[in-house]
């Protein structure tokens, strides 16, 4: 191709295309230049200033000293300084006193939602909505009771219900009759509701009892959701819930976090689970 360059005296390298795409041999910019030899210059100076070089054990340090581990820290430390103001003020306070303190409450509610995906959002959700067959923070049905102080409790000392198994106390039609009965939100019109006793724990009107901890059956929330109520109130009849004797029996256990977390954190998860909106 070079010789049949038709453009004679232009700075072409003498490789034409379709008879006049060219590829010329001019310079750089000078603009360019400048950028790209300033280029070589700061790669240069930061390899000194900051750590760079690999070897063979280990890597050269940088003038400055700087480690990301070092900025962590110093991040941490400012952080840090900025909490200990509202952490001293939690020292010594009960989670109602907290509750009753606007600032503090909005400071711990803040502080405390890390503490709640790495305890509890494994089990209840992210945002307290309950993962499936572990019950919901974000309304008013509790089995135990929404106060603060029940919640704090239910934290650090954990919970663990039992529903009895009724398979050998119970026939296959009594258990159809009382698992229809409860999803009618009626359960005490089923006459076996109070002749096979389950008002002892469920009350007389079917209602539960916070002090023991038993569902309300009227209410229609489910403890164990399923696409198939019926059949699922039945199996909770059948063979109970935490009921040893039964190896069909659900569980539902709720751990303890008083060996694991010290007594600020779990004020402060009392507190953001009670304003998750279920709180009463």
């Amino acid at each position: 191709m070079a010789d049949k360059n038709p453009f004679p005296g232009e700075n072409n390298t003498g490789h034409i295309w379709d008879d006049d795409l060219r590829e010329l041999n001019n310079p750089a910019p000078r603009w360019w230049m400048i950028a790209f030899w300033a280029s070589i210059l700061w790669w240069i100076a930061y390899g000194i200033l900051y750590p760079m070089w690999p070897g063979l054990n280990s890597y050269t340090k940088g003038i400055m000293g700087w480690t990301q581990i070092n900025e962590y820290k110093e991040g941490l430390d400012e952080v840090q300084q900025v909490r200990s103001v509202w952490e001293s003020k939690l020292q010594g306070m009960t989670a109602k006193e907290i509750l009753a303190d606007e600032g503090l409450t909005s400071y711990t509610i803040a502080s405390a939602k890390v503490l709640f995906g790495d305890n509890c959002a494994a089990c209840h959700g992210s945002s307290g909505q309950g993962g499936p067959d572990f019950p919901v923070l974000v309304d008013d049905d509790w089995l135990y009771g929404g106060a603060i102080e029940t919640i704090e409790q239910t934290i650090t000392n954990g919970r663990k219900g039992i529903m009895t198994s009724h398979a050998k106390l119970l026939t296959d039609e009594e258990i159809d009759k009382l698992a229809a009965a409860v999803m009618s939100g009626n359960p005490a019109s089923e006459p076996l509701f109070m002749g096979k006793g389950c008002f002892a724990c469920h009350g007389p009107d079917g209602k539960g009892m916070q002090a023991l901890g038993s569902a309300n059956l009227t209410d229609a929330v489910w403890r164990f959701k399923a696409d198939d109520q019926l059949a699922s109130v039945k199996q909770t009849i059948k063979h109970g819930v935490n009921d040893a004797s039964d190896p069909l029996s659900r569980e539902a256990e709720m751990p303890k976090f008083g060996d694991r977390l010290s007594e600020n954190d779990i004020k402060k998860l009392a507190v953001y689970v009670y304003k998750l909106g279920g709180g009463q």
